[in-house]
């Protein structure tokens, strides 16, 4: 038995009160170059977000070794003003890439020691961080989500079987089908003339689909999900739209 499962949502409902230039956050689900970064489940890389987050050093501050700040190795001091570069974060430090005396810098602070011209900064990297980690768990088990990016979609379900888009003035608006089949043998039974015997003869073989999931957007952003699934209903998720920001 197919079962079809179709949840939509308005735009607004996802809204944010963030001003940015357009950013979409499709960047790759790539943890910090480092192998302690790699093995770390709890930092999110942004050194490959498509535009560099950049923040001002609030104060003289210390530059760590570890997202633990003071229990760990001071690499550094940052002065108040330097320009810094965001590229990892826990919810409660941010690893960040500055110009030192001697060459580039690269280290741990806390998030008290760096501004933006954001007064919310603090609260929407903290966002952006819970929505990535939300994401990068969706793409790893092939899943999608309302809220999520046409790239970010492409990511978990490979590129689309078939695709319908439209152009207005307004932006861009479609819908993406992702299609599942797979290959069936058929069998007869033959008996041989002079033995009698029984035999099993491959008669053909058919493509049947597996699943389907239709996935329509506006702007980017996946605004309903249909599914066909011959087994179960699955559970769609919503998640907040990306996240956009200013310096």
């Amino acid at each position: 038995m197919v079962k079809t499962l179709a949840t939509s949502f308005t735009l607004a409902t996802l809204s944010l009160a963030i001003i940015s230039p357009i950013v979409s956050a499709q960047f790759s689900n790539q943890r910090a170059s480092s192998t302690t970064l790699n093995t770390d489940p709890d930092v999110l890389s942004l050194e490959n977000y498509p535009s560099p987050i950049q923040l001002l050093v609030a104060k003289d501050t210390a530059l760590y070794a570890s997202k633990t700040g003071i229990k760990s190795r001071k690499l550094g001091s940052l002065s108040a003003g330097a320009p810094v570069q965001l590229i990892a974060m826990t919810e409660k430090a941010y690893r960040v890439s500055a110009k030192g005396k001697y060459g580039k810098l690269k280290g741990w602070v806390s998030p008290n020691s760096v501004a933006s011209k954001d007064p919310n900064f603090v609260e929407n990297l903290k966002k952006l961080y819970h929505r990535q980690l939300n994401v990068n768990k969706l793409i790893a088990n092939k899943q999608v989500a309302i809220g999520m990016t046409i790239t970010e979609v492409n990511q978990a379900l490979g590129e689309p079987t078939k695709k319908q888009v439209t152009l207005t003035k307004d932006g861009s608006s479609g819908t993406y089908e992702f299609i599942e089949t797979e290959k069936q043998k058929h069998y007869r039974h033959i008996q041989d003339r002079q033995t009698g015997q029984i035999f099993r003869q491959l008669s053909h073989v058919t493509t049947v689909e597996k699943s389907n999931v239709a996935v329509d957007f506006i702007n980017d952003v996946v605004t309903a999900i249909v599914t066909k699934d011959n087994s179960s209903a699955p559970t769609i998720e919503t998640i907040i739209p990306p996240l956009y920001f200013r310096y």
